[in-house]
């Protein structure tokens, strides 16, 4: 028995040296998280996004973004650098591109280019020649943006828009962890929310110039991105601090830690992660909400060691929310006007919506489908 107790308390031992101790790429920066409101108000619990219609995608999984191509095709980014394309129905799916890396968002240009921001190979632009997938041209537009005179790399290139003058805007999500580096896609985000060391920003480059420049910095994970209707305003997400930014077109080297001129946030305190933004119709911008809020997380907000501790658990222990279902749309000027919800999480990781008059077809980061639901709402 003694030697039980002693083999016991060694082990404990062990695990908490480890807990405390085990080095780790991330050094966690205490913050206050606003108060979780829970499901009220605009945001009351539904089941609007339950039993949805489903697309078969074969073998692939993650449709993360879905655009209504200038063909009246649907395009899908799904997990492993594919970019599928399909008839609005899912009657005809086909892998129309494969970047060797993971697209998150895309957008198409004027020339009827796809402009793709690949977590892991930066800005690109993929011709539209029809043929082989394989004889596609794919052009790394950018991967790296100049910082205090030195090239800095683009590490997790996350959503984009093609302004009507022809200048992209995009995110890097984190500038201190990479998919290529760090595990993939989900592995890096958890890292650089985790630790919210606001190193995401919005960058622009434009194609007259071939140059890339900062637009603004201080976000805890830049994500979604949408144009305002007349093309002056971005809306940019922050995944980990719950909330959604309005900012100028015009901002260049903005630091959004400190006061600055025009941007300003537009929604705040969210029920979720938001990630994605996608233009609607008549004046909607559609948002999706990963995960739900986390009581747990919100308390570690202020504790940073406890977050290096649960970083350190195997990735299974992470203190990951469980799957819910929610999308919602909001106009320019904030306003909730539409919300639609699953509480089982039957369609999980809900990143956003892409709208056309029949249907809303919800994105997703892991689903092995795209579901889809009539757009019968009444806003």
């Amino acid at each position: 028995m003694r030697k039980l107790i002693v083999v016991i308390a060694a082990f404990i031992l062990v695990a908490v040296g480890y807990l405390l101790l085990a080095p780790i790429p991330m050094a966690p920066v205490a913050w206050q998280a606003p108060r979780d409101a829970g499901y009220v108000g605009p945001f009351a619990v539904n089941t609007r996004l339950a039993e949805l219609h489903r697309i078969p995608i074969g073998a692939e999984a993650g449709p993360e973004c879905v655009v209504l191509g200038p063909d009246g095709r649907l395009y899908a980014a799904v997990e492993g650098g594919t970019i599928l394309r399909m008839t609005p129905d899912g009657a005809t799916v086909e892998p129309w591109v494969h970047t060797g890396g993971r697209v998150l968002g895309f957008d198409f240009d004027r020339d009827g280019r796809l402009i793709a921001a690949d977590a892991v190979r930066g800005l690109l632009a993929i011709t539209p020649q029809e043929g082989k997938e394989s004889e596609r041209e794919i052009e790394v537009l950018a991967d790296k943006v100049t910082v205090d005179g030195a090239a800095d790399p683009i590490r997790y290139a996350d959503a984009v828009v093609v302004a009507t003058d022809a200048k992209i805007y995009f995110t890097d999500a984190s500038r201190r962890f990479g998919p290529a580096q760090w595990g993939g896609t989900f592995n890096a985000s958890m890292l650089d929310i985790m630790e919210h060391g606001l190193t995401g920003r919005v960058l622009v480059y434009d194609p007259a110039t071939g140059a890339t420049e900062v637009a603004a910095t201080g976000l805890s994970f830049a994500n979604g991105l949408a144009l305002s209707a007349d093309g002056q305003w971005l809306f940019v997400v922050e995944t980990g601090a719950y909330r959604i930014w309005k900012i100028p077109v015009s901002a260049r080297g903005v630091d959004l830690t400190k006061p600055s001129t025009g941007a300003r946030v537009l929604i705040e305190n969210l029920p979720g992660y938001p990630d994605n933004l996608m233009r609607g119709r008549d004046g909607r911008i559609w948002a999706g909400l990963v995960k739900p809020r986390s009581k747990l997380l919100d308390w570690m907000a202020d504790k940073p060691l406890l977050r290096k501790m649960a970083m350190r658990l195997p990735h299974r222990f992470w203190p990951v929310p469980p799957a819910y279902g929610h999308v919602f749309a909001f106009d320019e000027d904030g306003g909730i006007v539409a919300d639609l919800q699953d509480p089982s999480g039957a369609y999980p990781q809900t990143t956003g919506v892409t709208e056309t008059a029949e249907r809303l077809y919800i994105q997703s980061l892991h689903a092995p489908m795209l579901g889809w639901r009539p757009n019968d709402l009444k806003y």
